[in-house]
């Protein structure tokens, strides 16, 4: 750590962010209006601290949960509607349906029948269609698409513990476009709790029929996005981009007011030491992460798509930090051209070795089809050791805390110890991606990454289907990345056209290894495998052989993206090397 940010981090303290946990934990954010007033209230405390904000006001699109219930004969079941649900206020009827669900699946958003489900089979989708499916975990879009393709007329989800969780069951990502409509869904979706849930099954068993009750309101609704722009001095159109979402289900303390004091403490002190800053730090608060499927940072990728592919250097995800008991980093999600840089991080603040994890198809991981390298969506977390002792589920925020998306996140799941802690691992790994002179990525681990995904896909399918053009694009590509590191590391290299080719080579090799669709598109909101273009050689083995020339087809034009996009980053390399 040298001198400058030994200083900078020396001024880190509690004191605004805890009194905005305090005054977050007395304020509901998830109705639209609400969470307007929450950005009033933090606009309101970053000018207590003298930092300037714009705050912006998009339209987006958002579903907001009022009332559920299930009902069989005269016996009733609380329940909670995920957002995107349709609305059926005067209920929907029909024979309940139980689905065994894999334990190993119920946080997953796959679509993959033979990952969610025990009970599988070619008659599956018969037995669902036109009934009311009970299934363990929680309200996945992955599975709730799923079902309602096979003509399922309602979800219930047996959450696994004694609460209920929020949640949201679309696969749009964002407000949708005229593309996404017709993946809007068109199904009711209610989510219990594991005692009720047992009863709901023990129904289902006994061919029983229920009835599914949901109220929402869903619309385009006027939603206030502020954002903190600090300057650099040197590259002052180079942006690092920290965000995280305001809105919350109930006060959301752990998820997510702990990160929205981050941020503020973050903009206090960077402000505070602007003039120390080579590049920008961009730092913005979403609506509509819970109720609009990210569609506030969904909005503000496509309104500033073009600035972010010119000039944006990182986005890093401030999401759940400093909660109780989240003393581990072993599930620290992190590209792999910033994982060195993120665990080294972790370690000079806290002592500990952390652990990186590739990042999921969710959080407000916005910005991957623009192609943007990115850590953190969560940081600190419980050990498992703890989390066992416990007894608790595992769950997607919180630190590890099961009160996730529940009204008990209230703010006892705060840790300030552990949030002073975070507060400085966000700071130290923004104020590198501002200040080193070479930006801190080794795109050495990415091609390492990448050859690792493409033996294990070409072992999976053995002869089916040759990958050899792939491996060959990749040692090509690898080999002209091991001359520009030697360049940089002999002073050979310049550093401007280094930096550049560094956040270029960001906008070929992470949506090729991320995305699914184009670039500036959003792709839907579950599983996306490493290198998605080569995925289907994984498939090969177990698929029917009527679908295996179809497939094969699939590879052929997916090798051929892959190949090209390995083309156009060397000669990003090469481009850098002449210069």
């Amino acid at each position: 750590m040298n001198e400058i940010e030994r200083q900078i981090l020396a001024d880190v303290t509690l004191d605004a962010p805890w009194a905005l946990i305090e005054d977050y934990a007395k304020m509901p954010r998830w109705r639209p209006e609400d969470v307007n007033g929450g950005v009033d209230h933090l606009v309101t405390a970053l000018a207590k601290v003298g930092v300037p904000v714009t705050v912006l006001e998009p339209e987006i699109y958002l579903s907001i949960p009022l009332h559920a219930a299930v009902t069989v004969g005269n016996q009733s079941f609380r329940a909670k509607p995920p957002s995107m649900s349709i609305s059926v206020p005067n209920g929907i009827e029909a024979e309940l349906l139980y689905l065994r669900t894999n334990p190993k699946t119920i946080r997953s958003y796959t679509r993959d029948p033979n990952e969610i489900f025990l009970d599988g089979g070619a008659e599956l989708a018969q037995r669902v269609k036109g009934r009311i499916v009970i299934m363990e975990g929680f309200a996945n879009p992955g599975t709730c698409s799923l079902l309602e393709e096979w003509g399922a007329v309602g979800v219930i989800a047996v959450n696994p513990g004694v609460d209920i969780h929020w949640g949201t069951c679309t696969t749009i990502w964002g407000s949708p476009d005229l593309d996404d409509l017709p993946r809007k869904p068109k199904i009711a979706v209610v989510a219990v709790n594991n005692p009720d849930g047992k009863q709901l099954i023990a129904a289902a068993a006994e061919g029983k029929r229920g009835r599914v009750v949901t109220e929402m309101q869903e619309g385009w609704f006027k939603q206030k996005l502020p954002v903190v722009e600090i300057r650099g001095t040197e590259e002052p159109d180079r942006f690092v981009f920290v965000h995280g979402h305001l809105d919350s289900w109930d006060v959301g303390i752990g998820d997510n007011a702990t990160g929205d004091a981050t941020m503020l403490e973050m903009a206090r002190v960077l402000w505070k030491h602007r003039e120390k800053m080579k590049r920008s730090v961009r730092i913005a608060w979403w609506p509509g992460h819970s109720t609009g499927r990210y569609a506030g940072s969904t909005w503000y990728a496509d309104a500033y798509a073009l600035d972010f592919d010119a000039n944006c250097v990182a986005q890093i995800d401030c999401d759940s930090p400093g909660c109780r008991w989240a003393t581990s980093y072993h599930q620290t999600t992190t590209m792999s051209e910033t994982e060195a840089h993120v665990m080294r991080a972790i370690k000079e603040v806290t002592g500990v070795d952390g652990k990186p994890k590739r990042p999921n198809q969710a959080g407000d991981y916005s910005f991957n089809n623009i192609g943007i390298s990115s850590y953190f969506m969560l940081s600190s977390t419980m050990p498992e050791a703890l989390r066992a002792e416990k007894g608790y589920y595992a769950v997607s925020g919180c630190g590890g805390n099961i009160a996730w998306h529940t009204e008990n996140d209230t703010i006892e799941i705060a840790d300030k110890e552990i949030l002073m802690n975070d507060i400085k691992i966000y700071l130290l790994t923004t104020l590198r991606n501002a200040n080193d002179d070479v930006l801190p990525y080794d795109w050495r681990a990415t091609a390492a990454e990448f050859g690792r995904t493409i033996e294990s896909y070409q072992k999976a399918a053995g002869a089916a289907f040759d990958l050899a053009p792939s491996k060959a694009a990749l040692a090509s590509f690898a080999a002209s990345l091991d001359k520009l590191y030697s360049g940089i590391a002999s002073g050979k290299a310049k550093k401007k056209a280094a930096n550049e080719a560094l956040m270029r080579l960001a906008r070929v090799l992470v949506p090729i290894n991320f995305t699914r669709e184009p670039r500036f598109r959003h792709d839907p909101a579950y599983t996306c495998p490493p290198l998605p273009t080569l995925a289907t050689a994984a498939e090969l083995p177990t698929m029917p052989a009527r679908l295996v020339g179809f497939a094969k087809t699939t590879l052929m034009r997916g090798q051929n993206r892959f190949c090209a996009a390995m083309r156009d980053a060397e000669r990003i390399v090469e481009q850098a090397l002449a210069a």
